[in-house]
């Protein structure tokens, strides 16, 4: 199998849990080539986020446009991008880009900070939802992006149907924030739904769970496997990167992204 190209859009995370750097972590771990076009650079740790540095638009864009003309791209993630101004330098260097795109709609850091502008959204909707290839929203950037109350599964999978409306292919619905002692998420496109669930982890070391998940997926994708194969085998790696998590930090710690070379 080709080593498969994904081109990471997104933001730094200096605790190095989330952002860039657990994209990077989860893609070299699942095989593939992980590259990245940085939109923003924060200053964070477990505890929260206490400073973002939104790196200018035409250099995002020149980032994505430097990439896929030398090294091209198998499939593009797409994470943190901080304000409308980002949103359109990206979608304007992906206008003509062919291969499948997981957006991961980053609108609040774990520890509540916000890393998307209230401003943002619409553009987040009319620019970059409808070329997702698949779209994975947790239940507070379901209720968002939706304009909707997420109270249980079954308002979730609503959600995520509706959002199928915007234009995406697929819309993976994550429902960790629902609690319970199932971890469970659903799949859905137009012609399909298919749910997916696992023993809950009780833990704190959930930092960077959403673009750890997003960019194994991206992996998957980016080799050829079936959307919902690589949905499985990125929920699969998730949870063995949160069973192998260091313990590092006081706060929402990080995963264990290399337990497999323990």
């Amino acid at each position: 199998m080709t080593m498969p190209r994904v081109l990471v859009i997104a933001g730094s995370d200096s605790g190095g849990g989330a952002g860039i750097q657990a994209d990077i972590k989860a893609i070299t771990m699942l095989g593939g080539y992980a590259m990245t076009a940085v939109t923003a650079i924060t200053v964070q740790n477990t505890l929260g986020v206490s400073a973002v540095h939104v790196v200018p638009p035409a250099i995002v864009a020149g980032q994505i446009a430097a990439v896929l003309e030398d090294l091209g791209a198998d499939c593009i993630k797409i994470g943190m991008l901080g304000d409308a101004e980002t949103i359109a330098a990206v979608a304007g260097a992906l206008a003509r880009v062919k291969v499948p795109i997981v957006l991961d709609p980053v609108m609040v850091a774990k520890g509540g900070a916000r890393l998307l502008a209230a401003d943002a959204t619409a553009a987040l909707t009319q620019l970059l939802l409808p070329r997702a290839a698949l779209l994975t929203p947790n239940v507070p950037e379901l209720e968002a992006l939706a304009g909707a109350v997420v109270a249980d599964e079954a308002d979730m999978l609503l959600a995520a149907q509706d959002l199928l409306s915007a234009g995406p292919a697929a819309v993976l619905a994550k429902g960790g924030h629902l609690g319970g002692e199932t971890a469970m998420d659903w799949l859905v496109n137009h012609n399909s739904q298919q749910r997916f669930e696992s023993p809950r982890i009780h833990t704190r070391h959930t930092h960077g769970t959403g673009c750890t998940l997003a960019s194994a997926i991206a992996a998957g994708l980016g080799a050829g496997l079936p959307l919902a194969v690589a949905v499985e085998r990125g929920r699969a790696y998730l949870r063995s990167a949160m069973l192998a998590a260091p313990g590092f930090g006081a706060g929402h710690g990080p995963l264990g992204h290399n337990f497999a070379l323990l």
